[in-house]
């Protein structure tokens, strides 16, 4: 495949070199020159490349950003509804206004760094201050899925998007309701405070906890079944037969709850939903806060908390309870105990100091019993 390299000359007597080559496939690619030695020199790069296994087709990259985030978007049917139409926002209002009509063959690494840079720094259009650090660096991942993509289809050697210098986000202060306060709002919550401790309790994801069905809750063992989730974009339902990370998980829940969890189970079809709305149906997230979450706060004298924030809790009083990393990571649904590390640092941290406050006193114990035994 070492290609070859031929004079010529043009209609208007000058002289040039139009090198070419043959891939593995057998498809034959040519360039010409002005100089033999940049024939050589682009020949000799484009042959290393097919020996590496690095070679693309200069052709299949000859096609903008544009365009290939169509190709893109429409390889990627795995995508849960809420995150397309994420991507598809991100696409839209940070990337495709910088790079839509660049071509895939022209983004260079310095180029995509300056741009991160800039979107750090300097508002975007229509906006008074520039992006967050959080949605900067979704606005990079976004470009760099679709260069790897790229790069997967033999249309770049390399994705010039990686590796490149990112902001750090803020790490997002956490509302951890008491046990106290769970106990509050639950009272307050009426015919659903079982909804409230359930997801206090487990520390399921609103989405999880609409998708049980009566089939995925075992009253002999209290265990619940997660296997799915389901959330509303525009008004719309929008189901995934998977949670968050891909993986089923089994939860269990307090014996204090498996009454009414059974009482909702009672009489009624396996495939219909364990938590129903009144009006039938999926609990919708937006309904349910107006119409119990938000009332039982205020009735409650609670303020600062979201639906969301009973997943805290169930993970602080989870660790309060002795719960290991493990244990809490599988009972969140944490694709890692590091990650469970990473977003309760601090209540861990709480956990090692009482930890280490009953190591001293068990120490203490220890030299009082030897002291006393001496005497």
């Amino acid at each position: 495949m070492a290609g070859s390299i031929h004079k010529f000359e043009t209609p208007g007597g000058r002289t040039r070199y139009r090198a070419r080559y043959r891939d593995a496939s057998g498809k034959q690619h040519e360039k010409r020159f002005e100089k033999k030695t940049d024939a050589r020199q682009w020949l000799n790069g484009r042959t290393a490349a097919i020996v590496s296994g690095t070679h693309t087709a200069p052709a299949r990259s000859r096609i903008t950003i544009s365009e290939w985030s169509e190709t893109w978007l429409a390889a990627q049917p795995h995508l849960k509804a809420t995150t397309r139409d994420r991507y598809e926002n991100t696409l839209n209002l940070h990337v495709l206004p910088s790079w839509g009509h660049v071509r895939l063959d022209q983004v260079e690494h310095s180029a995509v760094a300056a741009w991160v840079g800039k979107l750090s720094t300097k508002p975007a259009k229509n906006r008074k201050t520039p992006l967050s650090a959080s949605s900067v660096r979704q606005a990079h991942r976004v470009l760099a899925l679709m260069l790897g993509y790229a790069v997967s289809d033999s249309r770049l050697a390399m994705n010039p998007a990686a590796r490149v210098s990112l902001p750090r986000p803020a790490k997002p202060k956490q509302n951890v309701p008491s046990r106290d306060q769970v106990h509050a709002l639950s009272e307050a919550a009426g015919q659903d405070q079982d909804v409230v401790q359930t997801m206090a309790q487990t520390g399921l994801r609103f989405g999880e906890l609409a998708a049980l069905r009566v089939a995925d809750f075992d009253p002999s063992i209290g265990e619940l079944h997660v296997a799915a989730s389901v959330s509303e974009l525009r008004g719309k339902l929008m189901w995934s037969d998977y949670t968050k990370n891909d993986k089923d998980r089994w939860v269990n829940v307090p014996g204090f709850l498996v009454p009414d969890l059974t009482a909702r189970a009672d009489g009624r079809g396996p495939d219909e939903p364990l938590f129903e709305a009144p009006e039938g149906g999926v609990l919708r997230l937006s309904n349910w806060r107006r119409r119990i979450f938000d009332p039982a706060m205020r009735k409650a004298g609670i303020v600062g908390f979201t639906p969301h924030d009973l997943r805290h809790a169930a993970a602080s009083m989870a660790i309060s309870s002795g719960a290991s990393v493990k244990s809490v990571q599988e009972m969140l649904g944490h694709a890692s105990a590091a990650m469970t590390l990473d977003v309760y640092t601090g209540l861990f941290r709480k956990d090692r100091q009482a930890l280490a406050k009953r190591m001293d006193q068990a120490h203490r114990d220890f030299l009082a019993s030897k002291r006393k035994e001496a005497s």
